[in-house]
């Protein structure tokens, strides 16, 4: 279990990110290269952070590290073996398939103090002047909160949504306020089938 765990990016791990991305780490800056992208926003946690600013420093893309886009802190069970996990939280985790606010991992975030935080954070990105590009460099577990948003699905039915490792999404927001609209133009779109 990876919440706030702060581990490193493996060399495999960048691999994934600068394929995820579509660039390659010898990119000297963004004269060299068309970007997507106006600015860069990350999570602290290192997995994230360390690839935001690499990125941005190769880019010249201003980056913010902002600490409402964390994943979730699983507490007692954060770096847990997965198969110990499955044993000891299994009663939680198929009480919240059925009702979100079940999942409160001990001495952790509960799961809909994390989703508020993180529609939060996603508003903040809404609110933004339309025309803003923005790459979000987070985690999985916030994925599965932005995306069902996005998508106007269950957040407790989020299992049917693939969100593999380095997973590049695209939404795209239009208009202001109460006629707000997003809508997923792409998803895992540097799937490298590793």
């Amino acid at each position: 279990m990876r919440g706030r765990v702060d581990h490193p990016l493996s060399d495999h791990g960048w691999g994934q990110m600068w394929r995820a991305v579509n660039l390659q780490p010898e990119v000297q800056s963004s004269a060299s290269c068309p970007l997507p992208w106006d600015e860069i926003i990350t999570s602290p946690l290192q997995r994230c952070r360390s690839f935001a600013e690499k990125l941005a420093q190769l880019t010249e893309l201003p980056v913010s590290v902002r600490e409402e886009w964390q994943e979730i802190d699983y507490g007692d069970w954060d770096g847990m073996p997965l198969t110990e996990w499955r044993q000891s939280a299994a009663y939680q985790f198929r009480e919240f398939q059925k009702d979100m606010t079940a999942l409160q991992p001990p001495n952790g975030e509960p799961f809909m103090q994390f989703r508020d935080r993180i529609l939060g954070a996603w508003q903040q990105v809404l609110d933004r002047p339309e025309g803003g590009r923005v790459l979000l460099v987070t985690h999985g577990g916030v994925m599965r909160v932005v995306l069902p948003t996005v998508l106007g699905m269950p957040l407790n039915q989020t299992g049917v949504l693939e969100i593999p490792f380095a997973c590049l999404s695209r939404v795209q927001v239009h208009g202001q306020g109460n006629k707000q609209q997003s809508r997923l133009l792409a998803h895992n779109v540097a799937d490298s089938q590793d």
